[in-house]
């Protein structure tokens, strides 16, 4: 695909290339020249060559390559969109979160937005939503090295969403192995207090926590209830059919601050289609319970297959009638290990845009702002996942973990811990096996692995 002769980020420049719709059977040519503190990327398209010229002051290697890295993929990009006649929302960046960018420019010259729109080819619109974030990130945003986030991680679901790519198990198929784990979760817990610092919050994610039996979680709760100093603490709950009035009071009772109830869509056809064995009015039932004593966060995907704009903006409305704390919308990010990925069925980049447009614009002219945001490879529309919120309920978990400002002590199976120096610049982590059953026979391996990270560094 592409004849490059930056080996080092090769995988980089197929990223940019693969933005683009058309471009699977171009054979595109790359050259390199540095001189005199200047680079020269030179990019060939169908025959058509162009040149980009660029000034380049860095203060040690890693940054030198960083440099070259930025100013090739950015070439890639001018090339590819003069030729073809298309401007992609969020420009050349790729492999980078936008919002920490921003705030490293910021810290270097005290802006980022000309940098954005007029080096890195970000819209207008898009660098406008990149400050409202920094904006609402305000008394959140802390970049000390002592801060940590605890998580947990449960990879158990009632059963497998059709777009989903993690390392889950439909927790009926795995039963035997349920409860073993839970004890070498509990184990893994109270083993890695130790690696905090100053804490910010508690993060059980999944999967679906609630599909666990109250018993089951309850040990778990136990197991952090030890370590809670009173800070935000967060449950995925999940999957409204797994919600209980009894599972509620246990995550009360330890005290758990907020929950996710995630819809996804409120179309019964389509949860059908994605395999979620809930219906719309489930989620109404469970918010209704939910809300009297958890903050409350409502996920919903635009793009998902076989869904129209009125389709979404039928779900985004309803979400937005029932007033949540958080609605985050997701762009459908369709990855391998899916079973969406076998069909690869998607709605144009253009629909989708629609979707995020409306959503955006609807949920700022209701008091939510946003307040995080991150993109991945695959996303329809080359878009984004925004984080919204009423004044007061933003996350602070969302905020670290996206930003990379805090240390994160990572627990459970297909856990990262990570651990960060200066503010995020320098950053170091540790991967749990993803499977279960790898992960229960290497507990050993993975304390000593977060004893080097934590203690050894």
């Amino acid at each position: 695909m592409i004849d490059t002769d930056l080996a080092f980020c090769q995988s980089e420049l197929i990223e940019v290339i693969n933005l683009f719709e058309g471009t699977e059977q171009l054979n595109i040519k790359h050259r390199f020249k540095e001189s005199d503190n200047k680079v020269v990327n030179t990019v060939t398209v169908k025959g058509q060559v162009y040149a980009y010229g660029n000034l380049i002051s860095y203060s040690d290697e890693i940054e030198h390559k960083r440099l070259i890295k930025r100013y090739a993929k950015l070439s890639i990009y001018k090339a590819l969109s003069k030729n073809m006649g298309v401007d992609l929302p969020w420009g050349a960046l790729t492999g980078i979160r936008p919002t920490k960018l921003a705030y490293q420019q910021l810290s270097k010259g005290g802006e980022f937005k000309e940098f954005f729109t007029d080096v890195m080819k970000v819209s207008g619109e898009k660098t406008a939503l990149v400050e409202s974030i920094i904006n609402s990130q305000k008394g959140i945003y802390e970049t000390n090295d002592e801060n940590t986030d605890f998580f947990a991680f449960i990879p158990f679901c009632p059963s497998r969403c059709k777009y989903c790519s993690f390392i889950c198990a439909d927790v009926k198929s795995v039963e035997k192995y349920v409860d073993v784990y839970v004890d070498a979760l509990v184990k893994e817990i109270e083993d890695s207090k130790r690696f905090i610092k100053k804490l910010r919050s508690i993060y059980i994610g999944g999967g679906t926590p609630v599909s666990l039996s109250d018993s089951q979680l309850e040990k778990i709760l136990k197991a952090l209830y030890k370590i809670n100093t009173g800070v935000e603490y967060t449950v995925e709950a999940g999957r409204p059919d797994r919600i209980t009035e009894s599972n509620l009071k246990l995550l009360k009772d330890y005290g758990v601050t907020r929950i996710c109830v995630n819809p996804q869509t409120f179309n019964d056809k389509t949860l059908t289609l994605l395999g979620r064995n809930h219906t719309a009015k489930d989620v109404l039932d469970k918010y209704e319970l939910a809300k009297k004593d958890f903050i409350v966060n409502m996920d919903l995907i635009a793009g998902l297959d076989g869904e129209s704009f009125e389709d979404f903006k039928y779900s985004l409305d309803m979400a937005k009638s029932l007033n949540p704390d958080n609605i985050t919308v997701h762009t459908l990010c369709i990855k391998k290990g899916s079973r969406l990925a076998e069909t690869e069925k998607r709605l144009s980049g253009k629909i989708v845009s629609d979707m995020v447009d409306y959503a955006k614009d609807t949920l700022m002219n209701n008091g939510y702002n946003p307040y995080y945001l991150y993109r991945q490879k695959y996303m329809a529309g080359n878009l984004e996942n925004v984080g919204y919120a009423k004044e007061g309920k933003s996350c602070i978990y969302n905020v670290d973990v996206m930003e990379e400002i805090a240390n994160n002590v990572a627990c459970g199976a297909n856990a990262i811990s990570k651990r960060v120096w200066n503010g995020g610049e320098r950053i170091e982590r540790v991967a749990s096996p993803k499977d279960v059953i790898t992960y229960l026979n290497k507990l050993d391996v993975i304390k000593q692995n977060k004893e080097n990270l934590f203690f050894g560094m």
